[in-house]
């Protein structure tokens, strides 16, 4: 019997709350997530990669001492899942990992992405096989190189009436939009836990609202929700894609400081979560069909139950449930989805859409990098 391929995928997110791996099996378009582990991000690594996603100043060594510091990291974090599962790096066919998004500019004269976490380091560090360098591929074909993840729920998620819709609620918040009779859409809503993250770590030094308890005891400010919801990208048609260049604590600030009145911290909590449940509402409302229609949500913010309760409120008409009622972790899909664009790699099979990031063509995405 042929032995199977096993698979890790690694995403570290916009929200930086630590690494996720899984170890996943691929068959006859089948996803086998056989276990996943959570790996910790040192604070110190946290904080500075946050200021150089926020637009601090720094300086090309900063960068390039982040970049091997995050590979190192992700050697680590694979040593320690195998360690955790029994097996050896022989075992493994091939790692997919994501990167550390520093700068995500798909627009504009000279588009570009920059992810960090050096693939060689990693794939010399852990004797095996290294995809990454996921986006810019498909930025070359013209795309916006985001969102990826639209093409592997379209193999997870079968849709034979109405509409499904894929809500992965990280840093930011994206849907993929899967209909029995359409192409599959995929896009970047706006914030999901960004600003709420920034928020209370700033008033309360707390990584994230736990069950948005501190927006729950706040009033939600109409004048503060009306600038918020004015914001230019909720406007633009897909693709498109974001991150925190354009959402981050400078952003939120800048739209504060036009109040006449300073807000209490617990009011600004309150209304940054209103304004991420209508700016996803608001998309999800485009593809109602006002038939069975379902919403599968993942990512952190599925288990924020005020959000997930706001949510519920502005989408009657849906079915609301998380991934995980269908077998596939909510903590775990993005980096089970870079495991499958690592196996699509390997076997040179095409893994864009191009109706969601708006490349000329499909291609395999990723590079390879080996050991040896």
């Amino acid at each position: 019997m042929d032995k199977k391929e096993l698979y890790i995928g690694i995403m570290s997110g916009t929200s930086l709350d630590g690494v996720d791996l899984a170890l996943a099996h691929f068959e006859h378009g089948n996803t086998h997530c056989l276990e996943t582990f959570e790996f910790p991000l040192p604070k110190g690594l946290k904080q500075r990669t946050l200021d150089v996603c926020q637009g601090q100043s720094t300086t090309l060594q900063e960068l390039g001492t982040l970049d091997h510091q995050f590979a190192l990291l992700y050697a680590d974090a694979v040593k320690a899942f195998l360690t955790y599962l029994k097996l050896d790096s022989s075992d493994i066919t091939a790692i997919g990992c994501h990167g550390q998004t520093v700068y995500h500019q798909p627009t504009g004269d000279f588009p570009f992405t920059t992810q960090i976490g050096d693939a060689n380091l990693i794939a010399v560090n852990t004797g095996i096989t290294t995809v990454a360098d996921f986006r810019r591929k498909d930025m070359a074909l013209g795309g916006q190189g985001a969102p990826l993840v639209p093409a592997y729920h379209q193999t997870l998620f079968a849709v034979t009436s109405g509409c499904k819709l894929v809500l992965n609620i990280g840093g930011i918040s994206n849907i993929s939009v899967l209909h029995p009779t359409r192409e599959v859409l995929g896009y970047d809503t706006g914030p999901g836990n960004m600003l709420m993250d920034a928020w209370i770590q700033k008033h309360l030094n707390k990584q994230f609202d736990h069950d948005g308890l501190f927006a729950r005891s706040g009033k939600i400010q109409p004048q503060l929700l009306n600038l918020l919801i004015q914001d230019p990208y909720l406007l633009e048609l897909p693709p498109k894609s974001t991150g925190r260049e354009h959402y981050n604590l400078a952003w939120l600030e800048h739209i504060i400081n036009k109040l006449e009145e300073p807000l209490p911290a617990e009011d600004v909590q309150a209304t940054l979560l209103e304004f991420t449940a209508l700016s996803i509402a608001q998309q999800c409302q485009l593809y109602s069909t006002q038939h069975d229609d379902m919403l599968l949500v993942c990512g952190g913010g599925a288990r924020n139950t005020t959000l997930m309760q706001r949510l519920t409120t502005l989408l009657l008409d849906w079915n609301i449930d998380t991934t995980d009622s269908q077998g596939i972790s909510g903590d775990y899909m993005e980096a089970l989805a870079f495991a499958w664009l690592a196996y699509r790699r390997i076997h040179n099979l095409p893994s864009n859409l191009p109706k969601v990031t708006g490349a000329r063509q499909a291609t395999s995405l990723g590079v390879i990098y080996n050991p040896e």
